[in-house]
């Protein structure tokens, strides 16, 4: 089965994790080391939602360092296996929740009663960019307490299709490219950040 990359710090350091298929995307290594240092002082304890989660490793990265919970929700009943068969090799399946199902639909319809989330990682096909701009429309409107006043929301894309700087409630307040990919993190309010590129 192919490899989906390690996990890179915390309880599971150097832990290698399944990839459900060859077209699943995973965080590379770099990506991965910017997107969790910056978001470093902010895991402990922390409710993660994994959207798009392919092999789970994002949320998988934020329980090894020392996430509370983490929601994973995969539209693909295969793929969904696979992240239970990593969270089972993290010793963390007490603390993960598969869901098998449409990213959009779960934030309309069942989100409210897993969360607020502290920290929410969106990563949708690169070929669909409209599903980006529907999650963080429905993360970013006000009539559902999805996330948690401090919370942090990282949409990872194509470069060259940027997801809208506000949504809603919510504000970039950091891009990062790595080369094809970039990472954009948002804030409700846009705040404790400046914006950089």
């Amino acid at each position: 089965m192919p490899d989906a990359g390690r996990v890179i710090a915390g309880s599971a350091r150097g832990l290698r994790l399944r990839a459900p298929g060859e077209a699943t995307r995973p965080l590379g290594d770099r990506v991965k080391q910017t997107l969790f240092a910056i978001l470093e002082p902010y895991l402990v304890d922390a409710r993660v939602l994994d959207l798009f989660a392919g092999s789970g490793a994002g949320g998988i990265e934020a329980l090894s360092r020392g996430a509370a919970r983490a929601t994973f929700v995969e539209r693909y009943a295969v793929t969904a296996r696979v992240i239970g068969e990593n969270l089972v090799a993290a010793r963390f399946a007490g603390r993960g929740r598969v869901v098998v199902g449409d990213a959009v639909a779960y934030l309309r319809d069942r989100a409210a009663g897993d969360g607020p989330f502290d920290l929410v990682l969106i990563d949708a096909p690169y070929a669909e960019p409209g599903l980006t701009d529907a999650v963080l429309a429905r993360l970013g409107a006000g009539d559902a307490p999805l996330l948690t006043p401090a919370a942090w929301v990282v949409a990872k894309h194509f470069w060259r299709t940027a997801p809208p700087p506000v949504v809603g409630l919510l504000a970039s307040v950091r891009t990062r490219r790595f080369g094809e990919t970039a990472l954009t993190f948002y804030r409700p309010g846009g705040d404790a950040m400046e914006a950089t590129t």
